[in-house]
């Protein structure tokens, strides 16, 4: 997950210039704090509503309502994997046709970020439909075999709400893929941030302190340490990454100086934020100390970020700052009321790893399809770069 906010207003191709390498004029004040604000904006809406529809999420009671569960061993790991996929990004990239990887690149994400969308509106949408609203139930149903050797490779139900979700997220999905616009990214930018941090679930917060300095040792090395992270994140056009043009007071909706914050800067923050609330929670005293420190502990992060590379105009890697903050700060609290101990032993009991997913023998319904492709591709592609 490699983690770097891009500094755009220098006028360098890497950070949103023309593709030919020429410099663009140096963007006004206005529209570098319009682009930033809008940034840090744009990241939090995600971890706070995130965090507050895994709490729903974990109390679940259905089987497949229940989250992915990262543990300490996928923790541990995660950082190696994700450098794995990195550098065989880079090689193929070197190797083979840019063009073709990236309209490969494109349909899957169309597909994905359809499906993150529409679980992302569905709860939203529901409000809108009329009580009389006729809602259909639906079932697709794929079998092989025949007799007592009968076996379901596929058994979704779903009702005319999911679809009319599906469908205006389709809408979004070949506005993208036609356009590439700015917003459109955004959409499905947000989306999956807004997945990952509900649908992905840390244990405990000492695997949460393992996966954050994991990724903080994986960011400063990509990074700083190569030119890896670089090339790829020049070469992958997909909707890893939330943008806002600086030029949006000059050249309005088609402006296209961009300054860049990749998903892995909100979704693993988040999901430590999100876990920190539902501790708040356990402890039943009907208090968010945790959250709310950790989300300060974030806005601080991100914005000492922003205001080191406006100092030394070069792209930072983000964890390098919200790492050390979103687990300091929590921490700090902790030793101040006591509650170390309670803390660091609080345990998730329940859920399902992402690398074992369950299979309930009952019905699927097209959410649930949606959430486990939403989070466990994120884990495997948003992971990776998010420059």
């Amino acid at each position: 997950m490699d983690s770097a906010l891009s500094d755009p207003h220098n006028g360098s191709a890497e950070a949103g210039g023309p593709a030919n390498g020429k410099t663009r004029p140096p963007s006004t004040p206005e529209g570098i704090a319009l682009a930033y604000g809008s940034l840090l904006l744009m990241a939090l809406l995600p971890i706070f509503f995130g965090a507050l529809r895994s709490v729903r999420c974990a109390r679940g009671k259905n089987a497949s309502d229940m989250p992915e569960t990262i543990t300490s061993r996928d923790a541990a790991r995660f950082p190696i994997v994700a450098s794995c996929a990195l550098l065989g990004l880079y090689l193929f990239f070197k190797i083979f046709s840019q063009e073709y990887i990236n309209l490969l690149l494109s349909m899957y994400f169309f597909v994905l970020g359809i499906l993150a969308l529409s679980h992302t509106i569905s709860p939203f949408m529901n409000k809108f439909f009329p009580v009389n609203f006729p809602n259909r139930q639906y079932q697709l149903l794929f079998t092989q075999g025949s007799g007592e050797n009968k076996e379901e490779i596929i058994n979704y139900e779903f009702d005319t709400k999911d679809l009319v979700c599906l469908g205006l997220s389709s809408i979004v999905g070949v506005w993208y893929l036609l356009r590439k616009h700015w917003i459109a990214n955004n959409l499905f930018g947000l989306a999956f941030s807004l997945n990952g941090v509900e649908l992905l679930h840390l244990n405990n917060v000492s695997t949460g302190c393992i996966l954050l300095g994991g990724l903080f040792i994986y960011d400063v090395f990509w990074v700083f340490g190569t030119n890896v992270m670089v090339t790829v994140a020049k070469s992958f056009e997909a909707p890893i990454k939330l943008v806002f043009p600086q030029d949006l007071l000059e050249k309005g909706l088609e402006a296209d100086n961009f300054a860049m914050l990749g998903l892995g800067d909100v979704v693993i923050p988040g999901i430590f934020i999100a876990l920190l609330l539902r501790f708040d929670i356990s402890l039943k005293k009907n208090t968010h100390t945790y959250f709310y420190t950790s989300f300060a502990a974030y806005i601080f992060g991100l914005g000492l970020t922003i205001f080191i590379m406006h100092i030394f105009k070069h792209a930072q890697p983000a964890l390098l700052y919200l790492v050390p903050a979103c687990i300091g700060f929590p921490i700090l609290v902790a030793l101040a009321k006591g509650e170390v101990t309670e803390m660091f032993s609080s345990t998730a009991t329940r859920g399902r790893t992402p690398s074992h997913p369950s299979h309930p023998t009952d019905a699927s319904s097209v959410t649930h399809i949606q959430r486990h492709l939403c989070t466990s591709e994120q884990m495997r592609v948003c992971g990776i770069l998010h420059r």
